[in-house]
């Protein structure tokens, strides 16, 4: 069996910050929003939630609220988005975003956004122990 990967084009635009519940949680690359991915460790082929064992996509979809749940409370955003779509990358990942009326995508979509602005590894730092000290 080959060992579970994440895609390389989710790998190259982000920062892992941990591996919970057999998924990987990243932290996208763009300071301008709270962005995180879950990435499921699921079989090839498998690319939408409803393709999951219903323990499966429990387990997946508490991750989800406990990555929302840390988002809500650390960044404070006055809403967040959940979505999984892969219509890029086909490999099974959820997006959980915070969003406030004054990011720069606002009220449009944030993958269409052309605004970048990577953090500093410091601030990479900082999410990560917050995240690991709640989660």
């Amino acid at each position: 069996m080959t060992p579970f990967e994440v895609h390389p084009r989710l790998l190259k635009s982000s920062f892992e910050l941990a591996q919970r519940k057999s998924c990987h949680v990243l932290l996208k690359d763009n300071s301008h929003f709270p962005w995180f991915l879950i990435v499921p460790e699921v079989a090839n082929g498998e690319e939408d939630l409803h393709q999951l064992t219903e323990e499966r996509a429990a387990e997946v979809m508490s991750l989800v609220r406990e990555v929302s749940q840390f988002v809500s409370e650390y960044f404070q955003p006055e809403k967040l988005n959940v979505a999984c779509i892969g219509n890029q990358v086909r490999q099974m990942h959820l997006h959980v975003v915070g969003r406030t009326p004054h990011d720069p995508a606002w009220p449009g979509v944030v993958w269409s956004c052309d605004a970048k602005q990577p953090y500093t590894s410091e601030r990479v730092s900082e999410i990560r122990s917050a995240f690991l000290e709640r989660l």
